[in-house]
């Protein structure tokens, strides 16, 4: 169980993807360029089965933003964004109106 407490930890915020590269290791994965309003952010995110780069550039996104960084064959990444999955789909959670980037989603 997760308590409350423990929940509060976890920073989410808004961020809007600004670049969209493959990663040069993997092929299931991207390297996107985030964007919280104050500063940027590198993460890696294993959907380029999912999505085109098209579709992702200039959506915005839910952050964990004090996720402790990981290297990601070879490549940093500085947090995770949040997706749902079933069995054959992955879909990215967005919020449903433009929010200021670095909002925190709570």
């Amino acid at each position: 169980m997760v308590t409350i407490e423990d929940f509060r930890k976890i920073e989410l915020r808004i961020a809007e993807i600004k670049e969209v590269n493959d990663h040069p290791n993997a092929d299931k994965l991207l390297v996107l360029t985030l964007d919280l309003g104050d500063r940027q952010k590198q993460v890696v995110a294993g959907i380029k089965s999912f999505y085109s780069k098209d579709e992702l550039l200039g959506r915005q996104v839910v952050l964990v933003d004090n996720l402790e960084p990981a290297v990601l064959r070879g490549v940093e990444s500085q947090g995770m964004i949040l997706a749902g999955s079933d069995e054959n789909i992955l879909a990215v959670i967005s919020p449903e109106k433009k929010l200021k980037l670095g909002s925190v989603v709570k």
